[in-house]
């Protein structure tokens, strides 16, 4: 299974519709893959709050449509990365899933929100469901950045059949060691391969960390990015969530 991971820096200095057909040529780049992925909210900026009022787009906006003409021209499963919707009245960090001919999969809101007093605490409706589905030859777990810290969510998905976790996030550099230790942790914890793309740069006075990894379901890193923009290009073993389960069945001997 082939899996790419687009580190993208998230410049606000650059118009949109520029930042997202760079985006869409990375995309077209990893023609070929079985699943490509980018960052959290990298068309408005996770951390660019105080504009999302004016930024935030429906999913029949012009992003998603620039995303969902990409994975077809590219022949990939997409995950979007997120971006800031508008419903109604409200706003939600969604994720947008779209298949090798352009439509729309799947979508994502987060469920866990950042921000304690500000950000997407106060701004955001929570998601209310978690989302499974099948990203070629594994079922695939999706999340969001800050879900990363509740492992429960995790197990959930372990439970809908997960084998996989795909998370989009624009995690800030100066908790760089907390992702890259719960990423592993999440591998470990349910035995699954770990894929989680994070922005990178600079944006609204916070430096992003970067350092995007895909995670072996034991817990061995694959390919792991620095800094910089990049795609990571990877080829991934299916069977080995399956091996892995059966020589350490750690996941029946739970106690609830």
């Amino acid at each position: 299974m082939r899996v790419c991971l687009v580190q993208l820096e998230v410049n606000l200095r650059e118009p949109l519709e520029e930042r997202v057909a760079q985006a869409c040529d990375l995309i077209r780049g990893c023609a070929g893959a079985d699943l490509v992925v980018l960052p959290e909210l990298w068309p408005q900026g996770a951390w660019a709050y105080r504009e999302w009022a004016e930024t935030a787009e429906p999913l029949d906006g012009p992003t998603v449509a620039a995303l969902s003409q990409a994975a077809k021209d590219a022949g990939v499963l997409l995950h979007g990365g997120s971006i800031v919707e508008r419903n109604g009245d409200q706003l939600f960090n969604t994720s947008v899933l779209l298949g090798e001919h352009g439509d729309l999969r799947a979508i994502y809101r987060k469920i866990h929100r950042f921000g304690f007093a500000e950000g997407e605490a106060t701004l955001m409706t929570a998601g209310d469901q978690f989302l499974t589905l099948t990203g070629g030859p594994l079922t695939v777990g999706i999340a969001t950045c800050y879900d990363l810290r509740f492992p429960e969510l995790f197990r959930k998905l372990t439970e809908a059949g997960a084998q996989m976790f795909v998370i989009a996030s624009s995690w800030p550099q100066r908790r760089v060691e907390h992702w890259r230790l719960l990423n592993r942790a999440r591998a470990v914890e349910n035995l699954a391969y770990v894929v989680a793309a994070d922005a990178c740069g600079e944006h609204a006075g916070v430096m992003q960390a970067g350092h995007s990894v895909v995670i072996d379901p034991w817990g061995e890193v694959i390919a792991e990015a620095g800094t910089e923009p990049t795609v990571i290009d990877v080829t991934i073993d299916p069977a080995r969530v399956e091996q892995v389960r059966a020589e350490f069945p750690a996941l029946r001997d739970r106690r609830l």
